[in-house]
């Protein structure tokens, strides 16, 4: 049976390093890893991934990228997809996009960045209990 995934979507090659890094350092064998390097793509894996019977647990996602912003690629995910928890990561976001994101996406939890490994970690802990 495949593993469960854990998608990070950034436009930043260097961040999506950075998460996978620390994902797979914290929680090891247990997932797989994919990243999107913007919200086009990552609706695209989302898509191949349902289809092939695999099932996303997750999605970490920037809210500043090129095309589509990190709330509304949120929301599409949660139109499609209710039972994905969803994060946001941002440096930039303001509190109206946070607050459509949480209530229209059913967010979880929002990360600023730079975020610690620590909170990021606990983030995704928190969230996964609730499955």
């Amino acid at each position: 049976m495949p593993k469960p995934v854990i998608l990070c979507v950034d436009d930043e090659k260097v961040i999506l390093q950075s998460l996978r890094t620390q994902l797979k350092e914290a929680f090891g064998d247990t997932y797989n890893y994919e990243v999107a390097e913007d919200p086009d793509e990552a609706l695209e894996v989302i898509n191949e991934l349902h289809e092939e019977g695999i099932s996303i647990i997750l999605v970490v996602s920037d809210w500043l990228m090129p095309g589509m912003k990190g709330d509304e690629f949120l929301i599409r995910v949660h139109q499609q997809f209710p039972q994905i928890i969803k994060v946001m990561l941002t440096g930039q976001a303001d509190e109206s996009a946070i607050q459509r994101a949480q209530a229209e996406a059913n967010l979880h939890r929002c990360l600023f960045k730079p975020w610690s490994e620590a909170e990021l970690v606990e983030t995704i802990k928190s969230s996964l209990a609730n499955l």
